[in-house]
């Protein structure tokens, strides 16, 4: 594995990150620069963190890790995302929906479990003699490629959000399940 398939990685890993960060910068096109920083820190810690655990974990869990990631991963989002659906549809109007710590951690979560998968793919590569670079180093590239992607994805977010203005969150609930129902979906094949 070289250090370009390690970075390929990092950007194959970020995107379910990515797709919800979008989300959150439309369902909240108002958010401050901080905010923005702390959700692509979250995904970024999480999406780093998580290869590292299935790493170390090795095979006593990969197994188990494959047959269940995918259906946590699309009950947490299809949660979070019918969780959206719901305020929107029952919220008063003026009433801003903003995205707190716990539905962050949830979303960070959600979208990292199938990188435990990876360590496990990362543990096998290293002992074929194939890992350019320490673990942690690899962990520490997939976290910096889901911050920079995770960070500017908000961005996006939030400028379509603008344009979308009550429908936003809305349309973000969907697209949350959609990406769990993705998820799931691909775990068939």
């Amino acid at each position: 594995m070289s250090i370009w398939e390690i970075l390929l990685l990092g950007v194959a890993l970020s995107m379910d990150a990515v797709a919800v960060g979008m989300t959150n910068g439309m369902a909240e096109p108002k958010m401050r620069f901080g905010k923005v920083a702390l959700v692509a820190l979250f995904y970024g810690f999480f999406q780093g963190a998580m290869p590292l655990a299935g790493y170390y974990c090795g095979s006593l869990f990969s197994a188990a890790v494959e047959a269940v990631a995918p259906w946590l991963s699309f009950v947490l989002l299809a949660f979070i995302g019918g969780k959206m659906i719901w305020d929107c549809l029952k919220k008063d109007e003026g009433e801003p929906q903003v995205l707190g710590v716990k539905r962050l951690f949830l979303q960070a979560l959600a979208t990292s479990i199938d990188a435990l998968a990876v360590g496990v793919t990362l543990l096998a590569a290293e002992s074929a003699g194939g890992l350019p670079v320490p673990v942690w180093a690899c962990a520490l590239v997939i976290a910096g490629v889901t911050y920079l992607l995770s960070f500017a994805a908000v961005y996006v977010g939030k400028a379509v959000g603008n344009k979308l203005a009550d429908k936003a969150e809305l349309l973000g609930g969907i697209i949350l399940i959609g990406i769990g129902l993705k998820i799931l979906i691909e775990s068939f094949f």
